[in-house]
């Protein structure tokens, strides 16, 4: 009886342990926010009993993760503005914004040789895929193409 009951309270502390290990991620990383977040408050400490100091209502939009506090992660957004988010409310999801002050080409590979398919204004937020050679897959809705890696804030180490 005691053996069970020990092999029982072993495996119960594994599974317990290898949540608790799931949650550690190394910072900084990306994120997005959450594609069911209607809002996003950034607040200016761990908790919501801190002031807000922004409201983002761009789901999908990338956010570097620089720090981890129990369910709150401090961010860096794209315009270089920090502060706490609910965990919940961010997605593993890689995402890129298009950044610069023209717009960018969108092309069928990942060259500049290629195709030109369409052309990304800045503050456009996409899905990222793989990226390669200083090039990235980028879906925006239905339409998906190749843009530079340095026309992306999301793309590459966070």
């Amino acid at each position: 009886m005691t053996i069970r009951f020990f092999t029982i309270l072993a495996l119960l502390s594994l599974g317990l342990t290898g949540t608790a290990s799931a949650e550690d991620r190394d910072v900084p990383y990306w994120a997005t926010i959450r594609d069911s977040a209607t809002e996003l408050n950034m607040r200016v400490g761990p908790s919501p009993d801190y002031p807000i100091s922004w409201v983002y209502q761009r789901p999908g939009l990338p956010m570097k993760v620089i720090r981890v506090h129990q369910a709150w992660r401090l961010v860096r957004d794209p315009a270089g503005d920090e502060g706490w988010v609910a965990s919940r409310l961010l997605s593993p999801d890689h995402g890129a914004v298009v950044i610069g002050k023209e717009p960018t080409a969108m092309r069928a590979g990942p060259s500049s040789d290629s195709r030109l398919r369409w052309r990304v204004a800045p503050g456009v937020v996409g899905k990222l895929g793989s990226c390669s050679d200083g090039w990235c897959e980028l879906r925006v809705g239905k339409r998906e193409g190749w843009v530079e890696a340095s026309h992306l804030w999301g793309a590459g180490e966070p």
